[in-house]
Parts: structure tokens; sequence; C-alpha cells
């Protein structure tokens, strides 16, 4: 008997934290479930500015107003995937790193698409910029190819390959050179990285380079590595500051990109207004009810 009860308890306990997680993830029926990038991502700034979560202050600084009770992830696969799991939950994230897991809906009635960001009709875009510092280049063969590399035919159509927009017209022929001096290391940006990782086994099968070196964490980081020396070529899916041009950096426009505001695919929500999304990012409506038409 003694067995049986603790048996009885312990089915009841796990009973218990299986329906805490579940309220937890969908807490009130409809609570929307928030989750934004981490302080440095490029995407997350970006977001911010183009939706009026960034607010200028009196003084001229600004703020960032992401609601408190947000979920802060580190990775666009990251948001994505918790998306996925959650119906209750929104999120954004780099379009050219849509899967078919989530549905991204559209923003002021415009569908996110390769056609809308290039036009310019959808709302949320920005560009995947690179850094670097000029004197780099100048002493680093490998470097200053690559670049080279990346405003050839080859590397735009990767980039519009993977539904990204591609800034560099009547692009030409990649000419292939090998043998060249110097060390790359590549680092920034989550959003940026699954392109450049593209573009680089591009380059290493027509080169014959190995060694090219590439870390994946955020544009802040990128752009100091950069800086620093840390990384000859810094990723950010922002604009370079102007504190980093001052620092010695050199911008180049790798592409544009959409930012996507994705749901679940079994949320009904198809469409949001930029002033809808500045709200449900800052806290000021909770539940998915609380959006008015």
């Amino acid at each position: 008997m003694k067995k049986f009860l603790t048996i009885l308890i312990g089915v009841m306990l796990l009973g218990a934290v299986a329906f805490a997680a579940v309220g937890c993830n969908n807490a009130g029926g409809d609570t929307i479930n928030v989750f934004s990038r981490e302080d440095g991502s490029g995407t997350r700034s970006a977001f911010t500015e183009l939706t009026g979560v960034l607010v200028e202050n009196e003084d001229g600084t600004e703020s960032d107003m992401t609601y408190s009770g947000a979920s802060f992830l580190n990775s666009t696969n990251a948001i994505m995937t918790a998306v996925a799991q959650d119906k209750n939950a929104v999120g954004y994230v780099s379009y050219g790193s849509l899967n078919g897991t989530v549905k991204a809906v559209s923003v002021d009635g415009v569908a996110p698409s390769v056609e809308t960001i290039k036009d310019k009709s959808y709302a949320l875009q920005r560009p995947f910029n690179l850094a670097y510092k000029q004197q780099t280049v100048e002493s680093n063969e490998l470097l200053a190819d690559f670049i080279a590399f990346l405003a050839s035919a080859e590397a735009q159509t990767i980039i519009a390959d993977e539904n990204y927009i591609a800034t560099v017209e009547n692009a030409q022929p990649y000419e292939v050179k090998t043998g060249l001096s110097g060390q790359l290391r590549i680092g920034g940006s989550s959003s940026v990285s699954p392109l450049m990782e593209k573009l680089i086994e591009e380059y290493e099968r027509l080169t014959g380079a190995d060694g090219i070196e590439l870390q994946t964490i955020d544009s802040t980081a990128g752009m100091n590595g950069a800086i620093e020396g840390t990384f000859e070529l810094g990723m950010a899916s922002r604009d370079v500051k102007d504190s980093e041009l001052s620092a010695g950096l050199t911008p180049y426009v790798l592409a544009y990109d959409g930012i996507a505001v994705i749901v679940n695919n079994e949320n009904s929500i198809g469409n949001l207004t930029t002033e809808q999304i500045r709200s449900i990012f800052t806290g000021e409506v909770r539940n998915w009810s609380g959006l008015t038409e």
C-alpha cells in the first residue's frame, strides 16, 4: 500500500509539473509570449528602430522599450524553434532564414518577399553589413581577394538564391587567384552567418583555399572584433554605427534582408500593423484578443 501511494504521489507531481509548463507557455489562454533577441543583436537593433520600440529621449539618448517579460534568445534558430513550439508565441527573424516551421505575417498589409523587400513596400528591412580596416585589406591578400569575390557574379547568384537582395548589378565573373597570403577570420551576426557560410564554401571551392574561420556571435561583437583585430572581417545585420566608423572601420553592404515577424503555424493572425507590433513588443498588448482590427 505504501509503495502504491508513493507511485501515485510521484505521478501527481509529474502531472503538476507538466501542467505548470503548459501554463507558462499558454498562460491565460491567449496570452502573447514574446520572444526577442539579446542585447548586441543587429536584428534586434534594426527591428526596434523600425517598429518604434526604440524611442528617443528628450536628452537625445535612446531607450529600447522591449517588454521586460519577453524571453531573450541569442540566435535566429533559437527564436524560430521557440515560436514553432509555442502556439501563443511571436518573434522576429531574418526573412532569408524562414524554413516553413513558423508563419511570417504581413506588416501593414504587405507580405515579406524578395519582391516587396526589393521595392521597399515591405517596411521591415535592413542591410547586411560587413566591415574591415582598410590597412588590413592592404596588408592581407586573402582578405582583399575575398572582398573582391563578394562583388562577383558568383557571389551575387548565391545571395539571390538564398532569398536576399543582391547589391551589385551587372556583376562580373570572379577571376580566380590562388596561393594568397594572409589569414581570414570572420565573425559577427547570426543572421548574416548562414549566408556567409555559403559564400565561404564557394570561394574555397573556386580557389582551393582553406582555413577561413567563421564565428557566429552577434553584430556588436563582430564590429568590435574587426576594430580590435580579432576578426579581419566583421558581420552586422544592421547599419554600421558612427562610433564604429570613427574607430576606423570601412563598411561594405553585402545584401539587403527583411525582418520577418513570425508566429506559430497554428496562429490565425495573418497581418499586423506596425503599431500593433510595437504594442506587442513593448508589452502594452499582452493578449492576442486585445489586438484591434
